[in-house]
């Protein structure tokens, strides 16, 4: 069994829909047993930032699906709730990320894991750490990782408190 770390993230449209929707199809896969989800994190645009705030979370899950396999789960899941690729770094219903598959390490054009750029994204590790913030990068800790960006940078991820969360 394989344990990974997701990222998914939102920004058009019904974004708490859209995050339900994208959690429900990963649960409903037969390949996935186990989905533990962060909390909710609305955040600023990182990179093209002309666009409206995200809709951010992440979710540990055990599978059978090999790294690949997986990786064509979660862009079957970006189709499934209308994902355009138009603008990099720009808006879109729902992004699900491969963040972490268990050590492994890729470095290829079509599938990079850890995810790139995991330590200086305060929207990716924040949520990380509601899962286990003992997760490794570099040789530091995500939790560690976290402390070396800015005050300003982990402010602008603002948790979600108090809002219904749809059962799934």
């Amino acid at each position: 069994m394989n344990k990974v770390y997701l990222g998914i993230g939102t920004n058009m449209g019904d974004r708490f829909d859209n995050l339900s929707r994208a959690c429900e199809l990963l649960k409903n896969s037969d390949s996935i047993y186990k989905v533990k989800e962060s909390s909710l994190y609305e955040t600023k645009p990182w990179g093209y930032t002309e666009q409206a705030d995200f809709l951010n979370m992440c979710v540990e899950i055990e599978t059978e699906f090999e790294p690949y396999e997986l990786l064509e789960y979660c862009q079957e899941i970006e189709r499934e709730l209308h994902r355009e690729r138009i603008v990099h770094w720009g808006p879109r219903t729902i992004d699900v990320d491969i963040l972490f598959f268990n050590d492994v390490v890729s470095t290829d054009e079509k599938l990079t894991i850890p995810h790139p750029r995991i330590q200086d994204r305060a929207f990716v590790l924040i949520p990380l750490m509601d899962l286990n913030e003992e997760l490794i990068i570099n040789e530091k800790t995500i939790k560690e990782h976290l402390n070396l960006l800015s005050a300003e940078e982990r402010e602008e991820v603002k948790e979600l408190v108090g809002y219904e969360r749809k059962p799934i």
